[in-house]
Parts: structure tokens; C-alpha cells; sequence
């Protein structure tokens, strides 16, 4: 249900045509724990850079940085590189080794001193 109400969400900006606010909602949707760092104007392009780690200083964090003369366009690159880059969505689930049987071997350990 909740799914469905981001869904609906992201639907409705686009289709209001604001297109900013639908990539940053795509972002929190899809990448939850990644999070707009910084966005800036300079030069007649816009700078996004998207972190998971946002409380780190900038000189520890390994944010990923795109720009684009287009906010929104900028905003969508960092998502995809972001994505390329392997930071997954939530969607996906990490690979969980399954245990096998030879991974153990059983001891009995008493001691009756």
C-alpha cells in the first residue's frame, strides 16, 4: 500500500510536469539512504552531489557528482550514477549465503570431571 502511495506520488509530480521535485522523489523512493548533498548553480550549470554518508565532511565522503545545465537532468544523473555505481535500490536485496551442512561439523564438548 505504501509502495503504492510513493508510486502515486511520483506519478502526480511528473504528470504536474515538476520534474525536480519527481527526481528528488525518485531519490528518496528508490535510495533511501542516499540523500542530496549539494545542489548549486555556477556557470550556468547546476552541480548535484548525492551522498549516503551526509554527516561526514566533504573531504571523507565519496558523494557522487554529476552536473548538467537542467536541475532536474543533473538531479537524474547523480541517480544514475549512483545506481551504476552499484548503490542498489531498496528494492533489491543483498545475496544472503545459504549455509550448508559441510560448513559445520558438530562436536560434543561435555566434560564430567
Amino acid at each position: 500500500m505504501r509502495r503504492t502511495a510513493e508510486a502515486q506520488r511520483l506519478d502526480g509530480l511528473v504528470a504536474a510536469g515538476a520534474w525536480t521535485d519527481a527526481a528528488l522523489a525518485l531519490i528518496a523512493i528508490e535510495l533511501p539512504r542516499w540523500q542530496l548533498r549539494r545542489l548549486a548553480y555556477d556557470e550556468g550549470e547546476w552541480h548535484c552531489a548525492l551522498s549516503n554518508q551526509r554527516d561526514l565532511p566533504d573531504w571523507l565522503d565519496s558523494a557522487v557528482e554529476t552536473h548538467h545545465p537542467d536541475m532536474a537532468t543533473a538531479i537524474l544523473n547523480a541517480f544514475r550514477a549512483v545506481v551504476s555505481r552499484g548503490g542498489t535500490p531498496h528494492l533489491t536485496q543483498a545475496p544472503v549465503r545459504a549455509i550448508q551442512p559441510t560448513d559445520f561439523e558438530p562436536m560434543l564438548c561435555e566434560n564430567y570431571c
